[in-house]
């Protein structure tokens, strides 16, 4: 099975597959987005609205299948109508979702979003969970670690989808030293994480998260949803915000805290939770951009676990790139 997606041949593998399953019902796939694991074309199947997506990874598609079964939460996943396997490559068809990625979206829409956004991440984190463990769990519905601090600290470790990225950094001129450093502020921070377990998205942001006038109408991708602490989703906002230039005039932190304050009650060592679950955002951008060589974010992503490891708690240490969004 090929590591991961080759723009180039998936085009062509999606007609063949489309009109081998489908004939004449449906009308010819055009690229529609493509994303680190997975590529998307537009279609339509008797007359209806769909999306195709192929990609390596199956098991992203499995959860996405199951993610839709949260709709009695009134979250807005897509219905995935079929899933299968085509030359090695795993493939879904769900039901097209209408909306601009919220990546997209000017700062002046993304103040009227940010409402419905803030309620869908209190919707995700109120998900009723029946299984067990914490971290990324599979379509099973499990997940692999015992205690939400063991998930956390076990970033440092490499997975089946990233590897190598511990020595390639070693070999870098940037080297292990931020990610020790990482891993260290996070034990220390250990005592203050909670042991609950709620839904957690982990990816919103990279056009995950579609929006129309002023409302969220699809949360997609959910193959890095995991179970603990729900803030986490909300850290992600904090950690990727800067590296949206056209959101500057917005505090994407204030807006929380007003949020929280207005949904009550402040959840409990706020400061410490969001600063560890930072940190572990880093210290994860930095396997991820290893991996795939991307070095100027690495560095990036390396100077701010370093300056968050070196800083209290609530001292919230980020910086616009000079790079583009991720």
């Amino acid at each position: 099975m090929p590591a991961e997606p080759d723009p180039a041949a998936l085009p062509d593998l999606a007609r063949r597959l489309v009109c081998t399953t489908f004939g004449g019902r449906a009308t010819e796939p055009q690229p529609l987005a493509a994303g680190a694991w997975s590529q998307a074309f537009e279609l339509t199947i008797d007359g209806v609205e769909v999306v195709l997506r192929i990609g390596a990874h199956g098991t992203d598609f499995a959860k996405d299948e199951i993610a839709a079964t949260f709709v009695g939460t009134n979250l807005p996943v897509p219905p995935v109508l079929a899933r299968g396997v085509v030359d090695n490559w795993h493939y879904a068809i769900s039901a097209r979702a209408h909306g601009t990625g919220f990546d997209d979206l000017s700062a002046a829409d993304v103040a009227l979003t940010l409402p419905s956004l803030l309620n869908t991440l209190d919707t995700i984190g109120s998900i009723d969970l029946a299984s067990t463990g914490y971290g990324i769990w599979t379509p099973d519905g499990q997940a692999p670690y015992d205690s939400w601090v063991d998930a956390l600290l076990a970033i440092g470790t490499e997975t089946a989808r990233v590897p190598g990225w511990r020595a390639a950094l070693a070999d870098s001129g940037i080297g292990l030293g931020p990610v020790d450093a990482g891993l260290a502020a996070l034990a220390t921070l250990a005592p203050y994480l909670p042991n609950e377990r709620h839904m957690i998205h982990g990816d919103l942001l990279s056009r995950n998260v579609l929006a129309a006038d002023g409302t969220v109408t699809a949360v997609l991708d959910w193959g890095n949803a995991l179970y603990g602490d729900h803030l986490y989703d909300a850290a992600w906002l904090i950690y990727w915000w800067p590296w949206y230039p056209q959101w500057r005039t917005i505090d994407i932190h204030a807006e929380l805290l007003d949020h929280w304050h207005a949904t009550g009650p402040i959840p409990t060592h706020l400061r410490e939770r969001l600063h560890a679950y930072l940190i572990h955002i880093g210290i994860d951008a930095i396997a991820y951009c290893t991996y795939q060589r991307r070095w100027d974010e690495v560095r990036h992503n390396a100077d701010t676990v370093v300056a968050l490891a070196n800083r209290a708690p609530g001292e919230i240490v980020l910086s616009p790139p000079m790079i583009g969004p991720p």
